[in-house]
């Protein structure tokens, strides 16, 4: 049996596309937190470690072995 998809009531507009200037700042916001984030769930108290102790990797330890990281 054939859907139909029943068309927009009269008068009703289409949201506006937001324009890419609008997106980008917060698309590389993003990215960078990211970033940083995988670093310190990643590779923090290794050989590049920039917090001395070992506090951050006791805050990431059970999300280093969710997303597979060794860290034993």
């Amino acid at each position: 049996m054939a859907q139909t998809i029943a068309a927009p009531a009269a008068g009703t507009e289409a949201p506006a596309p937001l324009p890419l200037k609008a997106i980008a700042p917060w698309a590389l916001f993003v990215g960078v937190l990211m970033l940083v984030l995988l670093y310190f769930i990643g590779a923090e108290q290794g050989a590049t470690s920039l917090l001395s102790g070992t506090d951050v990797h006791e805050w990431v330890h059970d999300g280093r072995h969710l997303l597979g990281f060794p860290c034993h």
